[in-house]
Formats: C-alpha cells, sequence, structure tokens
C-alpha cells in the first residue's frame, strides 16, 4: 500500500489515472475507488514531497464496488464515521500521561482514526482531508479496543491501545453513540487485521518495546509539537520490503539475545517493586511477616514524629513522596537522609503504599462482615465477632494489621500534642486499610463504617489481639 493525497493533492495525479484507465478498460467510466485500507495524506505533505522531486507515492487504485461512492471531486479515502467525541491520551509509548480530557472531531477514514482541533464548524456530511488541521492521528492496523469505565469518573468510556503503546480513551454522554462508535472501529480494526495484518514477531516486539525505529514502522503519529501540520499515518504497500525485512531480522535477534526474566533478578538488574506488590507475596520475598518499608515507616515516625500536629492527616509534598517511593523500588531507602526530613512524607507515602496493594490490607472477602460486624448494637458481641474475623485473614495481613494498629496507638496516646483522637485516626485510615472491591453501594454509608472498625480496632486492641 502507498501513501493517499487528499482530493485537492489528488487533482494533480490525473496522469496516473489516465494510465490506469488505458491499461484497465473495466475502469473507463468509472471512477476509481480506493479501498478502505489506504491511509490518506495531507496536500502540504504532497506538495513538499513532489517540490523535492523525489516523490515515489504512487496512487493505487482498484475497480469500482458496489459499496463505493463516487466523489465529484477526486478520489479520497472512504469516511466511515466522523462526529464529537471528549478525548484525553493516558499513555504514550507505553509511559502514564495525565488525563486530559477535551472535545475532539473525531474521524474515522480509512486505516485511521483522526482527530481534530477545531470541531466547530465540521459535519460528517461536509468533511474533506484538506478542511481542517488534525491534531493527532492513531493508525489501527494491531490496535486493540476495550471498555474501560473504571479508567474514568466518567460513563461510557472505552480505550483504543495502538501497537506502538499509546492509549486514548473515547467518551460520549449517549451510550448509544458512544457504543455504535466502539461497534464501528472494532470492525475497521478487524478487517484491517484480515486485508494486512502485521507480522507476529513485529506485532510483539512492538507491544513489548518502544524504539524510535520501531515506531517510525508502526505508522501512528504523535501529537504535533512543532507547529506544523500533523500528518496522517503511513503504511507500507509491500510487507516483505527490504526495510521490513531488516527491522523483523533485528529484532528477532534481540527477542533471541534478551536473557529471561529470572536471570535478570538474580543478578539484581531488575528488581521487584514494592509499592503496588501483592502483600502476601511481598513478605515471602522480604521473608518476613510485615513488610520492612512499613517497619521502617512506623519506626521513624515513632522516633521523631509522635507529637507532630496533623500527624497522618497532613498531607505531604506528592513529588517528595513520589521520589521516596522511587527509592522504595529501587532499595535504595534510607529515612535517616535530610531529604526525607518532613515527617508527614513518610506518613504520606505509608498510607500510599497501602492504597496501591492490590488487595486491601483487609481482604475484599471480609469487608461485608466488618460492615455487619460493626453494625451489631450489643457491643461485647461486636468486639468477638471482630476478633475471630481478624483471627480469620491470612497471616500477612493480620500481623501487618496489629504492627499498625498498635503503631497507631502510640499515636493516639499523644493526642495532647498532635490532635489525632480515635476518632480522627479512623477517618484517616478507615478508607486506606479496607474497602469494597466494587463500589456498587452508598459510599458514604460504607466510610462510617469503615472508621468505626478501625476506631474498635483502636480501642479494643488487648482484646482482639491479644492471642498473638
Amino acid at each position: 500500500m502507498q501513501h493517499m493525497a487528499s482530493s485537492e493533492a489528488l487533482s494533480s495525479a490525473s496522469g496516473v489515472l489516465g494510465d490506469a484507465h488505458r491499461r484497465n478498460p473495466a475502469l473507463a467510466g468509472g471512477v476509481a475507488h480506493v479501498s478502505h485500507s489506504y491511509s490518506m495524506f495531507l496536500p502540504s505533505q504532497v506538495q513538499r514531497a513532489s517540490a523535492n522531486g523525489k516523490s515515489d507515492h504512487r496512487l493505487v487504485v482498484e475497480p469500482p464496488s458496489s459499496d463505493s461512492s463516487p466523489d465529484t471531486e477526486g478520489v479520497t479515502p472512504e469516511l466511515e464515521k466522523a462526529g464529537l467525541l471528549n478525548k484525553t491520551k493516558i499513555a504514550e509509548g507505553g509511559r502514564k500521561l495525565r488525563k486530559n480530557w477535551n472535545l475532539s472531531w473525531v474521524v474515522l477514514v480509512g486505516n485511521s482514526l483522526v482527530f481534530f482541533k477545531d470541531p466547530k464548524s465540521q459535519n460528517p456530511d461536509s468533511w474533506k482531508p484538506g478542511n481542517s488541521r488534525p491534531e493527532s492521528s492513531v493508525d489501527l492496523r494491531g490496535a486493540q479496543l476495550q471498555w474501560a469505565n473504571d479508567l474514568s469518573s466518567r460513563k461510557n468510556v472505552f480505550k483504543l491501545r495502538t501497537v506502538t503503546g499509546n492509549e486514548f480513551l473515547l467518551q460520549s454522554e449517549t451510550e448509544s453513540l458512544i457504543r455504535e462508535w466502539y461497534r464501528t472501529i472494532q470492525n475497521v480494526i478487524d478487517r484491517l487485521d484480515k486485508e494486512n495484518p502485521l507480522d507476529n514477531v513485529l506485532l510483539y516486539s512492538l507491544r513489548r518495546a518502544g524504539s524510535v525505529e520501531m515506531l517510525d514502522q508502526s505508522g501512528d503519529e504523535d501529537e504535533n509539537r512543532g507547529g506544523n501540520k500533523a500528518s496522517l499515518p503511513r503504511s507500507t504497500s509491500n510487507p516483505e520490503s527490504s526495510e521490513h525485512k531488516r527491522v523483523k531480522s533485528r529484532l528477532k535477534k534481540l527477542i533471541l539475545r534478551r536473557p529471561p526474566l529470572q536471570t535478570l533478578q538474580e543478578k539484581g538488574l531488575i528488581k521487584d517493586q514494592v509499592f503496588g506488590c501483592g502483600l502476601e507475596l511481598l513478605c515471602e520475598r522480604e521473608k518476613s511477616s510485615v513488610p520492612q518499608f512499613v517497619r521502617k515507616c512506623t519506626d521513624a515516625v515513632e522516633r521523631r514524629g509522635l507529637e507532630t500536629d496533623g500527624i497522618y492527616r497532613v498531607s505531604g509534598n506528592l513529588a517528595v513522596i513520589q521520589k521516596l517511593r522511587f527509592a522504595v523500588n529501587h532499595e535504595r531507602l534510607d529515612l535517616d537522609d535530610p531529604q526525607w526530613d518532613d515527617i508527614h512524607v513518610i506518613t504520606g507515602a505509608l498510607k500510599l503504599f497501602f492504597r496501591e496493594l492490590p488487595e486491601p490490607l483487609v481482604p475484599y472477602g471480609f469487608f461485608h462482615d466488618v460492615v455487619e460486624t460493626v453494625k451489631l448494637s450489643d457491643y461485647l458481641d461486636k468486639v468477638d465477632r471482630l476478633k475471630l474475623l481478624v483471627l480469620s485473614m491470612p497471616p500477612h495481613n493480620q500481623h501487618t494489621l496489629q504492627h499498625v494498629i498498635q503503631h497507631l496507638r502510640r499515636v493516639m496516646e499523644r493526642s495532647d500534642s498532635n490532635r489525632m483522637t480515635t476518632q480522627n485516626i479512623g477517618i484517616v485510615f478507615g478508607p486506606t486499610l479496607m474497602r469494597p472491591e466494587n463500589e456498587s453501594g452508598n459510599m458514604a454509608i460504607n466510610m462510617v463504617y469503615q472508621n468505626q472498625a478501625v476506631e474498635l480496632l483502636l480501642s479494643e486492641y488487648q482484646q482482639i489481639f491479644r492471642s498473638y
């Protein structure tokens, strides 16, 4: 496949079309139809390429089909769909980005999903490739689509991931509209996979890596950072071209030479993460009943922060907390280092650790029982039942919960100085230590019971944990 031009630029290709008609009488009297899978090409780029005298863009035509519609102004890629959607880019080359929603005019044409900056004057019937300035474009070949309502507080959201690791969220308030977009884009992806599938080795490597050379091969275009018009995706007509073979060969050699993950871990070249790691896996790796990071943080707070006003309630500097997190994950943490002098940074990192556990310290399966226990009217029954629930938890969860509650009692004992009473600690640590797997109920009501459960653990620590 070669690049396609917009309707304005294609007028200059009349000679090529004339030759095609002469060579193929079947084209006489008909309008050349361009296949869905061909990308388009902005007029400015066609002019630049021809000005260099080295343009190699050949227009590929095929006999008209029953589903094609003639365009009196020239040959254009067939427009699948166009309209207004909310769009945000959440990853670039596998690197996560902050959400920045904006309204975008989205056009599905050929094998490309194109985003335009100025959607105000556009409508699907009058859209032409040269009418507006594209903000970015995505090559759908090898892309993946999935619903992603869990990635945003908005409803009706789906995620588009390209082979280069770029990820977009698309959203509309109208459910029927966003489902129609999802279905149409998925149909295009499926069709492209059948018509011109990416080589398995190339696709695998693109999704695991993200080198510049590989990105160039994918045809995925990024946002226009230099002020020039962003070109639409490029695609290659001959998958076995010399350049394709060269990249394929290099990728195969790279994959074969790469040592297994276990070897890299044994040599210390790859460190397992601490934040986001499962509690049981982390404790087994460290050969301890309580994660070392939790012990280090609580020890630091008890040495120099028990009388700090608002300890655990006041937020630390988020940038420094992230810096501390990086140091923890790379096993370079020394909490006596002057850069961690702010005790609120340490307490913030500890709370972040518990929030990022794949499963909370109080496992999901116990949340409903804990809530029902807190609702009991008889206080002694409430304490006894909570004790049984704690004893039923996995060993690492039991010991870590006991360690944290014991530490928070020491904080509570200095409430005259730090103003962290039982109730205040419950408010801070209720949602941090336990939460439901699905927030289907009333979050405000759940939070009340979460807080009360932590308060009960603090008040009845001796009764609940004395058998340990």
